[in-house]
Formats: C-alpha cells, structure tokens, sequence
C-alpha cells in the first residue's frame, strides 16, 4: 500500500539577498515578473484524513438539517440541494492518500443529517420509519452527492497518477 508524503520536501537553501539599493533604468527586477496579486496567490487546503473527511461531512450535514429545520420547516429538498456542496468540499478537501473514503462517507453523512429533519413520530421505530421513508424519497439527492463526491476523486486521482507519470515520459 503506498504512503503519500504528509511534510512538503525541504527547498534547497536559497542564496543570500542581494542589495537592494536603486537598479538602473531597464534592468528588469529579480523574481522573474510582476509580483502576484493577493487572488491569484494559492491558498492553504484542508488535507482531511478519511475519518475526518467523514466527520467533516456529518457535521456539516447536521448543521445544515438545522437550518433546513430553523429556516425552512424542515424541507428535505433545500436539505438536498445544499448535500450537494457539502459532498463536493468532502471529496476536494480529503487528502490524495484518503481519496477512496469521500464517496463512502458523504451518503452516511446524507443519513445521519436526515435523521433529525425526516418526520417520524411515536418511539424509535417511527423515527426509523420516518428516515427510511425521506431516504427512499430523496434518493435523487443521494445519488447525486454521492457521484459529485465519486467523479471529483476520480478526476483529482487520475491527475496525481497523470504527474507522477510526466516526469517519466520527458526523461
């Protein structure tokens, strides 16, 4: 089974500044171009493990049954629409080593969300009932996440195997 590197390699020590005193006109500045814009610098990622991408996913689905509860009395379809984005974060924030994990997790997430806004009543078989029956309604939503989830780690897998290939091709 193959282990991803969790550290970033060292970089090679940097040389020493250079004076920075008034440079002659047309002498480019060092650094190779403009400086980057605040947008187009890379922000920091979450790398999730599978269990805390699984857990990430939970929580964001119960906290989103509360407000579909709060705001919307408690509609499965707002409840749906919104596991979508929820999926799409889980399966991008997973680390490349967890990617398999993301599709397993968000359909449970999609349950253990439902479970507080699904309708039941009576003890825990009506509640049973009740989440059995907004599961087998709601199935689209699932599929949905679950294949946004599935088709996002395939593709950020195929684009790890396709860079750790390229160095080999041009050698």
């Amino acid at each position: 089974m193959e282990q991803y590197r969790t550290r970033p390699a060292p970089h090679p020590q940097r040389p020493p500044a250079q004076r920075r005193g008034p440079r002659p006109a047309g002498v480019p500045a060092q650094g190779g171009g403009p400086p980057r814009s605040a947008p187009a610098r890379r922000l920091p990622r979450p790398r999730l493990t599978g269990l805390g991408g699984g857990l990430f996913a939970c929580t964001a689905m119960v906290l989103v049954a509360g407000v579909c509860w709060l705001l919307f009395g408690s509609s499965l379809f707002v409840y749906g629409l919104l596991f979508l984005p929820v999926a799409a974060a889980t399966a991008l924030w997973v680390r490349p080593a967890d990617l398999i994990t993301a599709p397993i997790g968000v359909p449970i997430a999609f349950a253990a969300g439902a479970w507080p806004i699904s309708g039941g009543s009576g003890g825990f078989g009506g509640q049973l009932m009740g989440l059995v029956s907004a599961l087998s309604l709601h199935a689209g939503w699932l599929y949905a996440g679950t294949l946004v989830a599935a088709l996002i780690a395939l593709v950020r897998k195929a684009v790890l195997i396709g860079r750790r290939r390229l160095p080999r091709r041009v050698a």
